[in-house]
């Protein structure tokens, strides 16, 4: 059909383990999921819930245990290093801190420039191109011409994260991992910059997961929304899928705790209880079961794989369409 959208990201069974000395520590386990081109997959949780270790894996920034990644059909998981080093140019990442993740001894120009030398867009000795380069994605970012030969600690943490982005968008990829671009941020600075982020995305086409804490955000921001816990998916829907009608106990915990503007209204706040289950050598019943209130004795020895609720929208819970709802 023309017009129809084609799809970008797949993954399928991926898996990041970590040892540890008590054992294996499931950072993620058995993620699947598929983002189409030009969209956005928002990925929500507690920290600790593998979301990060997710996008880095995609990326191959933590070489996965186990699964597949495709990234426009092609498994990038077979790719060897050099040949991952030329996809890099399309599969860029958005880190959360922009102050550690920029090196301080680098100006604005420098950083900028950085990817470009190491990919071989540019020689270093083109100076005339690179700084041509440099100012158009300054310009693109909404970074002052002015700034271009400070520091990283000459400037507050809107603008470095400006750097961090242009820096992303220097090799013009086609997908980008944003790993909570907008958490260090003063509220007023990140209006700015996710107003920013979309409009870049409009502009160039391009794709984003975007990892954050934020549920207000990630409403706004997303085409689908990934809930994680403990590193397996939960649910995953649209966002008005799974903000009007959440299914899983643990989604409708963390909807509960957003924030209501009116000081007169009363918060329905769900308050988990019970111990957390350790990611280290888990077992094979559902992660939750500890805190949930619906839990029954086949939710601590069965694991629940996903289901179906309605077109587009999945959830792992033996007790959807019972007490859950």
């Amino acid at each position: 059909m023309k017009g129809e959208k084609k799809e970008l990201i797949r993954t399928e069974h991926l898996k990041k383990y970590f040892p540890t000395p008590r054992g294996l520590l499931y950072a993620v386990d058995d993620i699947n999921f598929s983002i189409l081109e030009g969209d956005t997959l928002g990925v929500v949780g507690e920290s600790g819930c593998g979301k990060s270790t997710l996008g880095r894996a995609i990326l191959r920034l933590h070489e996965p245990t186990d699964g597949t990644v495709f990234f426009d059909g092609e498994d990038i998981l077979k790719l060897n290093r050099r040949q991952m080093k030329d996809k890099r140019k399309d599969m860029q990442i958005i880190f959360q801190d922009p102050y550690e993740s920029l090196n301080p001894r680098l100006t604005v120009s420098q950083a900028i420039q950085a990817p470009l030398i190491i990919q071989g867009m540019y020689k270093a000795s083109d100076r005339a191109g690179l700084e041509k380069k440099t100012l158009e994605m300054m310009d693109l970012v909404g970074l002052a011409r002015r700034l271009v030969n400070t520091y990283p600690h000459e400037l507050d943490g809107g603008r470095r994260q400006r750097i961090g982005i242009a820096r992303a968008l220097a090799l013009n990829p086609r997908f980008i991992v944003c790993d909570e671009p907008v958490s260090a941020l003063d509220v007023s600075i990140q209006a700015q910059v996710l107003n920013l982020m979309q409009d870049l995305q409009e502009h160039l086409g391009l794709t984003y997961m975007f990892i954050t804490h934020d549920l207000s955000v990630v409403k706004h921001l997303s085409t689908n929304i990934m809930v994680m816990y403990l590193g397996q998916m939960v649910e995953m829907g649209t966002p008005a899928q799974i903000f009007k009608h959440p299914c899983h106990p643990y989604t409708k915990a963390l909807l509960s705790a957003i924030p209501i503007p009116d000081p007169d209204q009363r918060m329905d706040r769900i308050q988990l209880k019970g111990e957390l289950t350790s990611p280290i050598n888990v077992g094979p019943g559902c992660r939750f079961a500890k805190r949930c209130v619906y839990a029954t004795p086949e939710c601590s020895q069965t694991g629940c794989a996903l289901r179906e609720v309605e077109p587009g929208h999945v959830v792992a819970c033996h007790m959807v369409g019972e007490a859950v709802d």
